[in-house]
């Protein structure tokens, strides 16, 4: 049995099972390893041909031996090296120096992950959250080291809500590779620096970024012009119709205090006409066919929708716009005069969109996904903790380690 548990293990001289201990009632199944070797390579300069110095005990958990844990126990040699004198210990082949899990079941750590909450994972496993955690860490920063970034050209940023409005993470997205490159708490100016000292440390150039994607923000824009000089900006149509929308709802709530009949339309007046219900259908009859403001500021906003649904190219969308900005300036609606101010200050990055196709619709679909792990964890209490989930959602990395229980179907096919 114990050369089985050995192969099992996938050990290899001078390692082996030497014994192992199987108890119902605990549980649980002890292998016990050691090694043969009386002389070893020594870990800190590599010379060959060392005495062993001593052993020390370590323990490992592994994956479940059927439904009992599984616990590697070995007794780890300490090299004495002659030549660069330091008395150093041994790596083991079925795990990571420092950790207290094999290599597979932190392969199957991070696979869990991807799926379920930290805390579920650490109460399935029977440890803390905070273990599995640092196990999460480490596997995804090192896939993240591994990364090339050399041909990121467009990039998308957005920022995330990190706690209740109270603490934001800008995250940084290659537009044409669909990824997360980056992410860092904050949603200031100086978030961009810290996305480009990360982006050269991965091969990339600064320089060579052509286009951003954003949100209207002052900071991004600013960040933007200084660390990406050669890229030019994109605002993204999503968050430009929502300043519409925003301006919409600022007239219907003032308007509603004396129009009775506004009250229960607000969701009509954002969703689009083909997803009314029968009722909104009726009630937004009668806003269409009333002197109402919100009527008025409705037809604005849905004007807005229009020329990103509508034109084209560049040219009609200019032409559109600019109708749409005047009409908004004469409008008598404090809201929508503040809208065309900005639409006609942002003119050119918006029309940007026509001309390279580019927006946050990626981003904005990856943010779904990160919301969603974050429902499902009920929130995470740092903000480290989070930009984690956002690399393993999000960012594609390569060299993650395999889920243990698909690696043999991989290689069968």
């Amino acid at each position: 049995m114990e050369t089985l548990f050995t192969q099992a293990l996938g050990l290899v001289p001078p390692w082996a099972v030497s014994s192992y201990e199987f108890s119902q009632a605990a549980g649980r199944i002890d292998f016990h390893v050691r090694c043969d070797a009386p002389r070893l390579v020594c870990p800190a300069c590599g010379a060959a041909d060392q005495p062993i110095h001593d052993v020390k005990a370590r323990s490992w958990r592994h994956l479940n031996f059927f439904q009992y844990q599984a616990w590697v126990h070995a007794e780890v040699p300490r090299v004495a090296c002659g030549k660069c004198g330091k008395t150093t210990q041994v790596g083991v082949p079925w795990a990571r120096q420092g950790s207290g899990f094999t290599e597979l079941m932190e392969a199957f750590v991070v696979a869990l992950c991807r799926e379920m909450p930290m805390a579920a994972v650490a109460k399935l496993l029977g440890v803390s959250d905070n273990r599995v955690g640092r196990v999460l860490d480490f596997h995804v920063e090192a896939a993240r080291a591994k990364e090339d970034y050399s041909g990121v050209h467009a990039v998308a940023v957005d920022e995330r809500s990190a706690h209740r409005g109270q603490r934001y993470v800008t995250v940084f997205h290659d537009a044409q590779a669909r990824r997360v490159l980056f992410a860092v708490p904050g949603r200031k100016a100086d978030t961009f620096a810290a996305f480009v000292d990360d982006l050269v440390g991965h091969a990339g150039d600064a320089k060579a970024i052509e286009t951003v994607s954003m949100d209207l923000s002052k900071a991004y824009q600013a960040g933007a012009r200084e660390h990406c000089p050669n890229a030019t900006l994109c605002f993204d149509p999503f968050h430009v119709v929502a300043l519409a929308h925003q301006a919409l709802e600022q007239v219907r709530r003032q308007e509603v205090k004396d129009e009775d009949d506004l009250k229960g339309i607000r969701w009509a007046t954002l969703k689009h006409p083909a997803d009314w219900t029968r009722n909104q259908v009726v009630a937004m009859h009668f806003l269409q066919h009333s002197n109402l403001k919100t009527a008025r500021a409705w037809r604005i906003k849905e004007a807005v929708r229009a020329v990103f649904r509508d034109c084209k190219d560049a040219g009609a969308a200019r032409t559109a716009l600019t109708a749409v900005i005047s009409w908004a300036r004469r409008s008598r609606l404090a809201p929508f005069k503040r809208l065309g101010a900005t639409l006609r200050e942002h003119l050119d990055g918006i029309l940007e969109h026509f001309r390279c196709g580019l927006s946050n619709g990626y981003a904005e679909a990856m943010n779904g996904l990160i919301d969603a792990a974050k429902r499902r964890a009920r929130g995470y209490g740092t903000d480290r903790r989070l930009i984690t989930m956002c690399y393993l959602i999000g960012s594609k990395l390569k060299h993650l380690p395999a889920n243990p229980w698909l690696r043999h179907v991989a290689a069968a096919t």
